[in-house]
């Protein structure tokens, strides 16, 4: 019997895309220690076909700024309070991380020393030629940008191969596949063809940042196992959009 070679990987720094939803498991909020301990294996085993892997997570088990509905709470300040939900998320998934073997580190778009270091292009630099497993938290930094964006200029500025966007379908379809099930998965499409359809990959200034970049983005469904590792050996999985 002969032993299966080792996945080599097709993108060697890779950005991926979790919705802070996720973590909350079926109740989409706060944190489900379960699911948390399932994404860090994942990763893991993404991680040991030896590319620098970079995460953006939202806080949307806690708290989003644009979906806020107390009227006293301005725009800004829960955007404010939604950036601090991803460093809640960010140093939580940290420690399942090492737990899971790795050396993780959480750098954050806002001042918070005491916690985590600043982000920055260097640091970001220096933690990945030591093997690190990065986690980028604090969103832009800035109100009125999603994580999407983040994850997008994130990918940009580390100059990433890959942007994976994980979500609970397997991929772009024409509609809704909840509400229709005769809607069409693409299997690859062109930044153009996103933007004439009108498909939502991400929210525009994210998707912009994207093709500016030339960045691939491939969007998969995240409970599919081994769905991280495939997408990053270079296996067809969810729906490729690039150049």
């Amino acid at each position: 019997m002969t032993n299966q070679p080792a996945k080599q990987p097709a993108y060697r720094r890779i950005v991926l895309k979790l919705s802070g939803e996720v973590f909350g498991g079926r109740r989409a909020s706060g944190l489900d220690g379960a699911v948390l301990r399932r994404v860090a294996k994942e990763i893991a085993r993404a991680a040991a076909l030896d590319a620098q892997l970079g995460i953006v997570i939202g806080g949307g088990n806690f708290f989003r700024g644009a979906r806020n509905e107390l009227a006293p709470i301005a725009r800004t300040t829960g955007d404010d309070i939604g950036m601090l939900a991803t460093a809640m998320n960010a140093l939580a998934f940290r420690d399942f991380l090492r737990h899971a073997g790795l050396k993780a580190e959480a750098l954050s778009a806002i001042e918070m020393p005491k916690i985590m270091d600043r982000f920055s292009v260097r640091r970001a630099e220096e933690l990945f030629a030591q093997g690190a497993t990065l986690i980028f938290a604090g969103g832009t930094g800035n109100p009125h940008f999603t994580t999407d964006t983040a994850a997008a200029l994130r990918a940009a500025e580390i100059g990433a191969d890959l942007l994976l966007k994980a979500t609970n379908v397997d991929g772009v379809y024409s509609e809704d596949p909840s509400k229709n099930p005769k809607a069409k998965r693409f299997e690859r499409l062109s930044y153009a063809q996103c933007l004439n359809k009108r498909l939502g990959v991400m929210d525009m200034t994210a998707f912009e940042l994207c093709q500016s970049n030339k960045i691939p983005i491939i969007v998969f469904n995240l409970t599919q196992a081994g769905g991280i590792e495939r997408a990053i050996a270079g296996e067809a999985i969810g729906t490729y959009v690039g150049g």
